[in-house]
């Protein structure tokens, strides 16, 4: 099934190249040193291109946990390679944690060159390179088609209210002292069909939850991978890309022992979510509804958000903790457990903090396609509740939500969130006041782009 194209210029392209480090690279994701030692599968860069005849954009999706302080400078000479404006590219990250680290620096730095970087750090410079191009170069006429199904129980809120009234993320199965998950688990799966002549469809799948599933020390995309596979292994003749959504506060853990369609086998657990998620996506998408495409659209929109600083009474002990992080001391570490990485996390913030700045420029970076079609992206990890929202108030048809894009300021929480402890409220470089810049920065960009592509349509013979 797919769309009659509103226009006879709109076309779409795909491409993937391969990203897998060599063994022996260390792997992002965890406080603690890890170095890899195989390979359970590749990691891959997917793209796909849209074009109306006259603009031109590019949606990535990498199997990496960031590419943190080179984001900029790899958006800037992959749209350049292929003649387009720096903000037609839209990098998004999987966010896998059996991935490399990439541009590791603190939060918010931005390099300007590759003076400092790896021989790996150049290789991913030049595979987005070649995904932007391939993806361009593979354009051809398309038809639209979306469509929502639901993951169930796959994905749990991973920050809890506990007895004391305290609020603690991942505070371990079967803990007596927990309450209530505080919030819930974004379950909806979307579809976007790209029906193409002459060439393989494209499915691109939107869902939601931390990819941790796995652990040890091999190099894995972890259940995305599982999602992409699955789709292809079953429909013929379709490419899949995943986007990871909202996801800051949930992943694959369930706390109840008592429950029995819970699976808590890691050798498994990566398999069934993704074949979990790719299932919703194949049930849907015989039954997608067909949409227009239209004016191709992007842009980025910057917001001053102001930073979580440090007192000077605070600086002494957090420097001692970032000391012994440094000394391969973490067991030295006050806390126990989760409370422990909370308390290193919150060390590192205020020691990278203490000088300074008091704003961030905040990027927050839209593709759209008409009326129809909008991918909203998070420069960080947003909690959950900001793709509800935007999913919900965003005048497109449908709204892809989309975590790490253009840029890494590390978890991205509420206001409600920010007012409490936690792992990545205590982590978090802001202050309340984050939600109104990025709900109302990206409501009023999606607000302006979804009327100048109605205008653009009327202007349509």
């Amino acid at each position: 099934m797919g769309a009659l194209a509103l226009h006879a210029e709109f076309k779409a392209g795909f491409a993937r190249v391969d990203m897998t480090p060599p063994i022996g690279t260390e792997l992002s994701g965890y406080p603690q040193r890890r170095v890899s030692d195989g390979i359970i599968d590749t990691l891959d860069i997917n793209a796909v291109a849209f074009s109306d005849g006259t603009n031109r954009a590019v949606v990535i999706s990498a199997d990496v946990i960031n590419l943190r302080a080179y984001f900029e400078l790899y958006r800037k000479n992959a749209a350049k390679a292929a003649g387009l404006p720096p903000e037609a590219v839209f990098i998004a990250c999987t966010h896998t944690h059996t991935g490399p680290h990439v541009g590791l620096s603190p939060y918010g730095t931005t390099f300007d060159s590759f003076a400092k970087a790896s021989t790996y750090e150049r290789f991913v410079g030049e595979r987005l390179k070649d995904a932007v191009k391939l993806a361009l170069a593979d354009l051809a006429p398309a038809k639209l088609s979306i469509g929502r199904g639901e993951a169930k129980n796959i994905s749990f809120i991973r920050r809890y209210r506990m007895k004391d009234g305290t609020c603690r993320t991942n505070p371990g199965r079967g803990n007596k002292d927990i309450v209530a998950p505080i919030g819930t688990p974004d379950e909806m799966v979307q579809l976007v069909r790209i029906d193409r002549e002459g060439r393989d469809s494209i499915a691109l799948v939107n869902f939601q939850c931390h990819p941790d599933t796995i652990g040890g020390n091999k190099i894995s995309a972890d259940w995305p991978r599982v999602v992409r596979e699955t789709v292809e292994r079953v429909l013929d003749g379709v490419k899949c890309i995943f986007i990871n959504g909202a996801q800051g506060d949930s992943n694959h853990v369930c706390v109840d022992l008592a429950r029995k369609d819970v699976s808590r086998d890691r050798s498994i657990i990566r398999h069934h979510m993704g074949r979990v998620v790719a299932g919703a996506a194949i049930g849907i998408w015989d039954v997608c509804e067909p949409v227009p495409d239209g004016k191709v659209g992007f842009g980025v929109v910057r917001k001053q958000v102001k930073s979580h600083r440090p007192s000077p009474e605070e600086i002494p002990e957090a420097q001692r903790i970032v000391d012994l992080i440094h000394a391969g001391k973490q067991s030295e570490v006050p806390g126990k457990g989760m409370q422990r990485i909370t308390n290193m996390a919150a060390a590192t913030r205020k020691i990278n903090l203490k000088d300074g700045p008091d704003f961030f420029d905040f990027p927050l970076s839209v593709v759209t396609v008409g009326g129809t079609l909008a991918f909203v992206g998070f420069p960080g990890e947003p909690f959950t509740a900001y793709g509800k929202i935007l999913k919900a108030k965003s005048p497109f048809r449908m709204t892809v939500p989309a975590c790490i894009v253009n840029g890494n300021f590390g978890y991205l929480p509420t206001d409600e969130a920010l007012s409490e402890e936690g792992y990545e409220t205590q982590g978090s470089l802001f202050v309340p006041g984050l939600e109104r810049a990025i709900v109302g920065g990206h409501l009023e960009q999606l607000s302006k782009m979804f009327e100048a592509g109605r205008e653009a349509e009327s202007r349509q013979p």
